[in-house]
């Protein structure tokens, strides 16, 4: 019987679902991860030292720099849906796929502008404020560029839901890496130098270098093997309301947007903290490499046990459990009195119960990109990526909100010493936020997030035995 069905279904039908399902080599799972591992050597930079190096070295003020991230970071939210439109849009597809070429020449630009960004010329303080506007928005543009191709590129390397996984484990396996290189050698790199501007070019300049290679190795040894047919009927009628219909209609997708909100926040906010924690609270700004070294290094073998997880639990609980704990870890590590075995201990729980359901994340978004198709017939992933980076963005500007606000609100001064109350709210950006915003984004996956695995398995099913491919646009 089932020769039979194959048969009548032809044989491109059949090239296409062994394509989507077949299981990937670990060569290819493995490289991209490196992809988000350069990623991380740019990206990261900026979440976590970018504020430092502007309040201190620069000698912007804090309210000045939380502006600068907020608007920055607003501005690339509403650029991501040009971008991934731009992305979609492309009509002449290589030999080198939809995704690969697109990631590869702009992640070169974003190293470029990533050492920009960690220069401030000798001007007037007006002329710095617009100097690091002009930065970080032209930064964010091309990261923009970068991030929506790799991003959608899990997408249509497979449909298998264990390869997903995995995918999305040797990505975040990557990030973390990424936070752990510079999280324990940002700083020492910093203290070879008298110069603190020389310190941070040169240390900004190495993590460019590593990020493009990264993604170089990612984009040599990937391959976009889902065959997508995108020339279908209702491709062709789609129009741009249908493209909105994409985004809108798509309940999986926005639930995930509200659940990021929290998750990317809670962890931007943590890593700027960081070394103004270190610097001020443990009164040692050396203890900062040694901190992140613990609390990335445990992380890592946490995410390594997403696969085993997921299998165990699917990919929805396995989120929950991890917020859950995260979000209590970090609340009980705001009411213990500050301690460094206590402290370290606690950030690390934290860190760890986040970082696997951040991986987890990945997988949930080449879901509801297959969830888009199925629900309305149109493929756009980049367009579908770009939504969901619409909310990192907005996460990004919250996290920079909380950091710097609470710095400026609570009379911080740089390299002073700091009175009780700046020391309260550096701890509370530091714990109390992550600890609420992720027990909010677990309510929130928890309720609101229908997409089982099972269910995905039977609209990809769907999707396999091509769904839409003769259908209308309601």
């Amino acid at each position: 019987m089932n020769g039979l069905v194959d048969q009548l279904k032809g044989p491109s039908v059949i090239q296409e679902q062994n394509e989507a399902t077949k299981k990937l080599t670990w060569k290819e799972k493995i490289s991209y991860g490196f992809g988000d591992c350069g990623n991380g050597f740019m990206f990261d930079l900026g979440q976590a030292y970018l504020t430092k190096y502007w309040i201190d070295v620069c000698t912007l003020p804090a309210t000045v720099v939380a502006g600068v991230f907020a608007f920055t970071k607003i501005f690339d939210a509403f650029m991501d849906p040009i971008a991934g439109s731009i992305i979609d849009g492309r009509k002449h597809i290589g030999a080198g796929g939809k995704f690969r070429p697109v990631m590869m020449l702009s992640s070169i630009l974003l190293g470029l502008f990533t050492i920009v960004t960690f220069t401030m010329p000798d001007v007037d303080m007006g002329w710095k404020i617009v100097f690091a506007y002009a930065a970080y928005m032209a930064w964010g543009l091309v990261y923009s560029f970068t991030n929506i191709p790799y991003g959608s590129l899990a997408s249509v390397m497979t449909r298998n839901v264990n390869e997903r996984s995995q995918l999305a484990t040797t990505r975040q396996v990557g990030s973390i890496s990424a936070q752990l290189l510079t999280g324990v050698g940002f700083v020492p790199i910093l203290m070879l130098f008298s110069n603190p501007h020389q310190g941070f070019f040169v240390a900004s300049l190495l993590m460019a270098v590593l990020g493009i290679l990264g993604f170089y190795i990612c984009y040599r040894n990937t391959r976009e093997h889902v065959l997508v047919n995108r020339n279908s009927k209702v491709e062709r009628k789609a129009g741009f309301k249908d493209y909105i219909k994409t985004v809108f209609t798509n309940k999986p997708l926005l639930c995930l947007i509200l659940m990021t909100l929290f998750t990317i926040s809670a962890m931007n906010t943590n890593n700027q903290m960081m070394i103004f924690f270190c610097q001020y609270n443990l009164g040692n700004v050396a203890l900062q490499p040694i901190v992140n070294g613990i609390m990335m290094g445990c992380s890592i073998a946490g995410i390594l046990m997403i696969p085993k997880l997921v299998k165990c639990f699917g990919k929805k609980r396995t989120a929950i459990i991890g917020l859950l704990i995260g979000g209590m870890a970090n609340i009980l590590n705001f009411i213990i009195p500050t301690n460094i075995y206590t402290f370290v201990l606690l950030v690390t729980i934290g860190y760890v119960a986040l970082a696997i359901p951040n991986g987890i994340t990945w997988a949930f978004v080449s879901d509801v990109i297959d969830y888009g198709q199925w629900h309305t017939g149109i493929r756009k992933e980049g367009l579908t990526y770009a939504a969901f980076n619409f909310s990192r963005k907005i996460a990004q500007a919250l996290a920079a909100i909380v950091s710097s606000g609470i710095l400026a609100l609570t009379g911080y001064v740089a390299n002073a010493v700091q009175t009780e109350v700046t020391l309260t709210g550096i701890k509370a950006a530091m714990t109390l936020y992550p600890g609420i915003a992720l027990l909010l984004a677990a309510s929130i996956i928890g309720i609101l997030y229908g997409l089982s695995d099972e269910t995905y398995q039977r609209l990809s099913q769907d999707l396999e035995n091509g769904k839409w491919e003769h259908g209308t646009i309601e």
